[in-house]
């Protein structure tokens, strides 16, 4: 971590600084998803003037009319900054030229051979360089790789005949949003910053410390775009483990929620992390094969990487092998014939967002082998449009009722909403397969409860 660096003194650093400390600059985030739109938000809230960039121009138009779509951002909050004055949205993105600062939050997704598709950042990139003008500050808060800020995004801009540095000013900031946590926001949660050269660094900084509690600098964009992929190959790596560790108690006969419960005791030492039926959400699947991929540049082998990663992706098979013998032994219903109620479809608890959410793996998998699946989830009334699940675009939730609980042959835990009624699942359920511990956390006991 570095110390604050001295504000810009010449030039159009200067004049821009001025305007983020009088907080007079036009703030443009583009890309109003997860991400986006709680950073609009948040620095509107600081006073700062904000226009919203979405390729969707129903978002654009949600916002105006002060209706969010994501959870982390109230309507009421969000219609008060739009009365205020302090929040606007458009579909126009010849609008960035009004822009002092341009936040990049754009999907950073694999392509199918697990590879870093960065079509979203460079076209972002491409078409902010058509409508630069000198004296913008441009972060990007995509994760990717190391490198990607100066490799990718600097060449491109520079193409419009402006020189990051002295021109235009590059910066790199992680974003750490955490859908569905009530602890922490994008105001509250430290933000890691970096700039392509001094000047540039100390104008991310300013920007940030205009509405953020925390901002921490480190020495350059590649060192903040690693600072995110080692939080997240942190979390992929100790999930696997602790996935491979079910398995391997599993067979031993021990409970492993019970090992991990009694080993978070320990006040040192040790962090709980849970399994589960598979990876995830926008990072932890995502984010660790960036890095692998890059690795590759310097002919290194990521292996505790890649292992990680397969431990992970083996678990939805895993689940519905373990709802194929159930279903055989105790109700000998082949799988062919049986009819599932899945509950949850968002990759986490007490949120809408199904990002590679391992649900549809199981959908998958089950579909597949002829199941009749109808599922439940209070967060997720709709299936939406996802690049790769298309097929399952517009599946509406059921209601949870004893007569759909009794109707199922099996009922498949996947995400443990807090919503959901789980004394009324183990009432009339034939046979619960339980993949987050969630009917035991909930104080019950359950003779059809299997663990998976």
């Amino acid at each position: 971590m570095t110390v604050m660096q001295t504000p810009p003194t010449d030039g159009a650093g200067a004049e821009l600084a001025q305007r983020l400390r009088a907080r007079t600059a036009t703030v443009g985030v583009i890309g109003l998803g997860y991400v986006g739109l709680p950073l609009l938000a948040s620095a509107a809230g600081a006073g700062l003037n904000t226009l919203g960039f979405d390729i969707d121009p129903q978002k654009a138009e949600a916002i105006r009319a002060g209706r969010s779509y994501i959870e982390a951002v109230a309507s009421s909050d969000l219609a008060a900054l739009v009365e205020a004055g302090t929040v606007d949205a458009t579909s126009d993105f010849a609008q960035l030229a009004a822009c002092d600062v341009i936040v990049i939050c754009v999907p950073t997704p694999l392509n199918r051979y697990r590879e870093p598709d960065l079509s979203y950042v460079k076209g972002t990139a491409r078409t902010i360089a058509a409508h630069a003008r000198a004296g913008q500050l441009i972060i990007l808060e995509s994760t990717t790789y190391p490198g990607t800020t100066e490799e990718v995004m600097r060449p491109i801009l520079e193409s419009s005949g402006l020189t990051s540095g002295s021109d235009i000013f590059l910066g790199f900031s992680p974003e750490r949003e955490d859908p569905g946590n009530t602890a922490f926001n994008t105001v509250t949660i430290p933000k890691v910053v970096a700039g392509d050269g001094p000047q540039s660094a100390a104008l991310v900084e300013t920007f940030y410390s205009a509405f953020v509690d925390k901002v921490v600098l480190v020495s350059s964009p590649s060192a903040a775009e690693a600072v995110k992929i080692t939080e997240n190959v942190f979390r992929a790596v100790n999930i696997a483990l602790v996935n491979e560790l079910k398995v391997i108690y599993e067979a031993m006969g021990v409970d492993v929620w019970e090992v991990i419960d009694a080993a978070a005791t320990k006040p040192f030492g040790y962090m709980p992390f849970y399994p589960g039926p598979g990876l995830g959400g926008h990072c932890i699947p995502i984010d660790p094969f960036y890095l692998t991929w890059k690795a590759r540049e310097y002919d290194i082998s990521t292996r505790f990487i890649e292992l990680a990663g397969e431990i992970n992706v083996t678990m939805p098979a895993r689940v519905i092998a373990k709802l194929d013998a159930e279903l055989d032994r105790r109700h000998n219903v082949p799988m062919s014939r049986s009819r599932v109620l899945l509950l949850g479809i968002a990759y986490k608890k007490n949120v809408s967002d199904v990002r590679e959410s391992p649900s549809f793996k199981l959908l998958e998998l089950m579909t597949a082998r002829g199941v009749t699946v109808r599922y439940h989830d209070p967060h997720v009334p709709e299936i939406p449009q996802t690049r790769e699940h298309a097929a399952f675009a517009g599946w509406t939730s059921v209601a949870l009722s004893a007569e759909e609980v009794a109707a199922a042959d099996a009922v498949l835990i996947a995400t443990d909403h807090s919503a959901v009624d789980y004394d009324l699942v183990v009432r009339h359920a034939r046979l619960i397969i339980d993949t987050r511990n969630a009917v035991r956390r909930a104080g019950l006991a359950a003779p059809q409860l299997v663990l998976a």
